[in-house]
């Protein structure tokens, strides 16, 4: 592959072969072709396709989303960490709200750990939206109704839940960004 000028990015069975331009891509391995010449590895040909990564569309490789430039979590990642804090964070929930960031803490690290590579929006996104889940919380709490909003922002501010220890997803980005860079 190296020599025919091609590169292959290959974690277990699961790999993605790069290419410097779409007629180049064309002269590659082909769906059902062995890549690595004994017959040990081959193309599902229901999972190969040729893709233009400088377009819309892109594609998705062990759990993030790759396209024109940028790389993010894949929606089924998103949905399934969320699903996750979901049933760490019901409104319901009678632990102590200090138990509750505890036990995020580790999920929201481990993600971190994982897609720490991702594009900065996602990590604001997602900090957003825990801390949308500790403010339902704590608005049940104080005996209000429905999602938290504009005067909850205020009564339980971002510096709040800092204060609480929760794991801010874009801070680790800022801190993980500022180290690569000395």
């Amino acid at each position: 592959m190296a020599r025919a000028g091609f590169e292959m990015v290959r974690y277990a069975d699961d790999f993605v072969i790069l290419c410097p331009g779409r007629s180049r891509s064309r002269s590659g391995v082909g769906p059902g072709e062995a890549v690595d010449g004994t017959g040990g590895i081959g193309t599902a040909p229901d999972k190969t396709r040729l893709v233009d990564v400088t377009q819309r569309g892109g594609f998705d490789f062990l759990g993030y989303h790759f396209e024109r430039g940028y790389r993010w979590p894949r929606k089924k990642s998103l949905q399934k960490i969320k699903e996750t804090l979901r049933g760490k964070t019901k409104r319901t929930n009678g632990r102590s709200l200090d138990a509750i960031i505890r036990e995020l803490n580790l999920s929201l690290r481990g993600w971190f750990g994982y897609f720490q590579h991702s594009h900065p929006t996602t990590f604001t996104t997602m900090d957003k939206w825990v801390r949308g889940r500790l403010r339902s919380i704590l608005r049940k709490r104080s005996k209000r109704k429905g999602r938290a909003r504009g005067e909850d922002h205020k009564r339980w501010p971002n510096a709040f839940f800092q204060q609480q220890r929760l794991f801010s997803l874009e801070l680790a980005y800022a801190q993980t960004s500022q180290s690569c860079r000395r």
